[in-house]
């Protein structure tokens, strides 16, 4: 593995499992250190942080209540005081599936403070230091959903078109930091569509109709993923790690999809 990234702070939000904890592994074996966030028990925490750490470099969990821009400040000077974080992942995200007329008004407001505020705050605290040093990786795993709606998903879209916008503002405003020899400060988007992940796996089984498991994927993507398969989680940090690279210096504001062609429909 090339550790380019050697020397380098980065912090992965909702990284203890699932997209996020595969993210948090690929920078780890990429040379970064990585501050780690999100829910889990102790035995869970702990074995997230063996998987990064197992992959090459040092981690440490930071906790944080996303909801409260308090404890974000809070999580961000320790992680600062551990390292300079030159390498941003806002992955944390929850989800409600209602019809818009019937979405519980908490969840509308917890949906956009982790999905959509927690990112902002994040990136408030964290492009200036960046942008001195002429070197930044703001990488936002937004979502199909930040490109296209989907019936009974207000609060989500919304906040996923929302987290797209914000990249794009903070692109613009970031753009001219640094130099190519530098890296410069770049921020995406990264927007994946189904990934195969443990919480959809209900899904996949109750697509089944009796046949193979491959036959439950291919059903349940059928109406919106031309693919017709899955990206797994290492797929999307893959991506998230070539977007750290130097080389990427001048790919920035961009919302990327991995997607199957949905939203090329």
């Amino acid at each position: 593995m090339d550790r380019f990234l050697q020397g380098r702070t980065a912090l992965v939000t909702g990284s203890t499992s699932g997209i996020g904890l595969a993210i948090a592994e690929a920078l780890s074996a990429a040379g970064a250190r990585v501050a780690i966030n999100g829910l889990g028990s102790a035995e869970q925490l702990e074995a997230a942080l063996k998987r990064v750490t197992d992959a090459g470099s040092e981690a440490r969990h930071f906790d944080a209540d996303l909801r409260k821009p308090e404890q974000i400040t809070g999580m961000l000077d320790a992680v600062q005081a551990w390292g300079e974080i030159d390498v941003l992942v806002n992955c944390a995200g929850i989800q409600h599936a209602a019809p818009l007329a019937e979405q519980p008004a908490q969840k509308w407001d917890d949906i956009i403070a982790i999905n959509l505020s927690a990112a902002f705050h994040t990136m408030q605290h964290v492009l200036p230091g960046m942008g001195e040093r002429g070197f930044g990786r703001v990488l936002n795993i937004a979502s199909v959903h930040g490109l296209v709606a989907s019936k009974n998903k207000a609060p989500y879209v919304a906040s996923k078109f929302g987290i797209v916008g914000l990249s794009k503002v903070a692109a613009l405003e970031y753009a001219a930091a640094g130099s190519r020899d530098s890296g410069g400060v770049t921020v995406n988007c990264v927007c994946p569509g189904w990934v195969e992940t443990p919480l959809i796996e209900p899904q996949i089984q109750a697509h089944r109709n009796g046949g193979s498991r491959d036959d439950g994927v291919r059903a349940l993507l059928e109406e919106k993923q031309p693919s017709q398969r899955m990206s797994l989680p290492e797929d999307i940090a893959a991506m998230v790690v070539w977007l750290c690279r130097r080389e990427s210096h001048n790919v920035t504001g961009a919302a990327m999809p991995i997607d199957g062609a949905w939203t090329a429909q």
